[in-house]
């Protein structure tokens, strides 16, 4: 097995180096491609994470590895890595040079189905693979009115750019509900319910409207949800979250060092009562939630790593599961334009983050319960050391 584990992380690697560099395609290419019937194209339903715009243009949500990686799709016309097509395969490459052959993501069949009021159910929930659902029921965020935007993100330029050409709006619990129920009958076991920032009543409320909406809709009382809220004034309120039904819970902090908080997330730490709060919240989810049952996230290659890893360590010591995902420079975002670290820089990172959760007795499930995406690098780590990737099981058999 370790030779098969020393391939899968020479694609793990790989994986990190397109998602911070991106790759350069023509368009064009995927002329040859049945996308948006029989594979998955990408939606804008909260951030674009392409390097640029390209409304009206089509690309995948992502593609598989040979050893079976799901990479996602991140388009740059200077990345050196690019998508080349010959007699029916398409192939990932570096300089033009053959790396590996890739399939791309099979598109999830209610994707073509519509709620009752009429509206796609592709824009209601995106599916992130493995039976996961990203529900972004807000996709701009009321910190544009403030002028306090985080600085790294586009929430609202995607809404400007995509809203109305590609339909997509505010979510009701109904269409919801109905969309969930499609999409578990179809083997969906877990969701995210986010959105742009709102009034901490307002959200509240609605996050409760939904998950009776979702139990109705499908029958079930533990959804396997995750309901990912901005720091409340009134820490009693997540109480509620879990009383109605989510399983997990999700507050991003976004950075751990205070200065660095103050700077790139004015609105986030003016409107929901300063940093401390922030920590004070996710401590408090843990207590009301459970170990390993609470989400955070840093965005990675804004501050020092020292730095991410003094945080992740200190809230996993307090039940928190704390990811870092790279930092994409958005367009459209107030630091769009700037530069991410090097891929090195983030799969060290990676490594180190997938160590804390070890040494802090997390497992896979746990990070599967409560992440948005199923799929990130330490997701990708443990699965490797764990032998639970399909591609072992061909392997033993």
């Amino acid at each position: 097995m370790s030779d098969l584990k020393d391939k899968l992380y020479r694609e793990l690697e790989l994986k990190v180096i397109t998602v911070v560099e991106g790759i350069n395609v023509d368009p064009h290419i995927f002329k040859h491609l049945d996308l948006g019937r029989r594979f998955q194209e990408e939606i804008h339903g909260a951030f674009e994470m392409d390097h640029e715009t390209h409304v009206g243009i089509k690309f995948p949500a992502g593609f598989t590895s040979p050893h079976g990686l799901n990479f996602p799709f991140r388009w740059n016309r200077n990345s050196a890595y690019g998508l080349s097509y010959e007699k029916g395969q398409y192939f990932l490459t570096h300089k033009k040079e053959t790396l590996f052959p890739v399939t791309f993501l099979d598109r999830p069949k209610y994707y073509g189905l519509t709620t009752s009021d009429g509206t796609p159910m592709s824009n209601i929930a995106t599916y992130l693979q493995d039976g996961v659902l990203a529900i972004c029921y807000s996709n701009e965020c009321a910190l544009k009115e403030t002028g306090q935007d985080c600085k790294y993100c586009n929430i609202n330029a995607t809404h400007d750019t995509y809203a109305e050409k590609e339909g997509i709006s505010w979510k009701y619990p109904k269409q919801i509900g109905e969309t969930v129920a499609a999409a578990y009958r179809e083997g969906g076991r877990h969701l995210t319910i986010t959105g742009g920032f709102v009034p901490e009543r307002r959200e509240v409320e609605y996050y409760l409207d939904v998950a009776d909406a979702i139990k109705e809709h499908t029958g079930l009382q533990d959804f396997n949800g995750t309901a990912c809220i901005g720091a409340p004034h009134d820490l009693s309120v997540i109480d509620k979250y879990k009383e109605a039904g989510y399983r997990t819970i999700a507050t991003n902090i976004e950075i751990w060092d205070k200065n660095i908080f103050k700077a790139i997330c004015p609105g986030k730490d003016q409107q929901c009562g300063g940093y401390d709060n922030w920590v004070k919240t996710l401590e408090y989810e843990a207590q009301v939630f459970g170990r390993g049952r609470v989400r955070s996230n840093i965005v990675a290659g804004l501050e020092p790593k020292q730095s991410i890893l003094e945080g992740i360590e200190y809230l996993a010591s307090k039940g928190v599961i704390c990811f870092a995902n790279a930092w994409c420079p958005n367009p459209g975002s107030e630091l769009e334009g700037h530069r991410s670290p090097e891929a090195a820089w983030h799969f060290d990172l990676y490594k180190k983050i997938a160590a804390i959760f070890r040494k802090n007795g997390f497992t896979h499930e746990q990070l599967y319960d409560c992440m948005a995406a199923p799929n990130t690098v330490v997701h990708d780590i443990y699965r490797i050391e764990d032998e639970l990737l399909p591609v072992f099981q061909k392997k033993a058999a």
